[in-house]
């Protein structure tokens, strides 16, 4: 996208706008906002997944069901859980979509041999840096707006988040459309489409992110308790149908054992 967009955009949606929006949204629902939010920005608009968690998941289908077409994404920081890796398999061969892998400009590799072996237990903000942030804003270059899967319960890092926000880092505008939603919604609403998530967050695991970042949350702690243990760091800095019998064996024992009730 041009600066001149950007900041045409930018003056669209002002402060005053923003709260208006936003104002207007508290009554919609999540569905409503995601339809309106691919209807006004078309095909500058992109939806961010990381099937680690139960919001992305539900974010996804609605949007998928509306439109197919939308561009789906996610930072793929190379030590995501082997469960993340082949759930994202089998969304995606069940939704018929091909999800959009963001990576670091560093392998691994290379990043070891500039930063050291274990990035993320010396400077975590610098490790999701390079993993997530860079990705991401490499992903959303080119559009308008960006769907999010943010919401209020998650901790007291996002509890004022609006429905609609201008997003400074990245110069798009951002949709939360699960924003005045809890935990307890986003699983009804699973369950009552049909909607799959990732076996983990069954397992201890309600929020998802690398396996040396994200340990089992415990009975009585914050959903986000198990995210940068032992770190002052609750955030990461982010802020075609196809038919199943037709797929490849492996898909489907993938599917046997990872999705409840297959």
């Amino acid at each position: 996208m041009q600066q001149v967009e950007q900041s045409t955009l930018r003056e669209i949606w002002s402060p005053e706008a923003l709260e208006d929006k936003n104002q207007e949204f508290e009554s919609y629902s999540p569905t409503e906002i995601v339809e309106w939010a691919l209807n006004e920005f078309g095909p500058d608009i992109t939806l961010a997944c990381s099937f680690g968690g139960v919001s992305g998941m539900a974010l996804l289908d609605m949007a998928l069901n509306i439109n197919p077409d939308v561009p789906v994404f996610y930072a793929d920081t190379d030590f995501l859980f082997p469960e993340t890796y082949a759930f994202k398999e089998v969304v995606a061969l069940g939704y018929g979509f091909q999800p959009l892998a963001f990576k670091s400009a560093l392998t691994p590799e290379e990043q070891a041999a500039k930063y050291g072996e274990a990035l993320w237990a010396t400077d975590p903000d610098l490790g999701c840096e390079l993993r997530k942030v860079a990705p991401t804003a490499e992903a959303l270059s080119g559009h308008k707006a960006w769907i999010a899967r943010l919401r209020r319960d998650q901790g007291s890092s996002r509890r004022d988040i609006g429905i609609i926000e201008w997003d400074d880092k990245y110069g798009v505008a951002n949709i939360n459309p699960l924003a005045n939603w809890d935990e307890e919604q986003v699983r009804e609403y699973l369950a009552g489409n049909d909607v799959w998530y990732n076996p983990l967050n069954d397992q201890g695991y309600p929020s998802l992110g690398c396996t040396h970042c994200t340990r089992a949350v415990q009975p009585g702690e914050d959903m986000r308790a198990g995210r940068w243990s032992g770190f002052d760091k609750t955030e990461c800095g982010l802020h075609l149908p196809l038919n199943l019998e037709d797929a490849k064996p492996s898909f489907l024992s993938v599917l046997k054992n990872l999705i409840p009730g297959s």
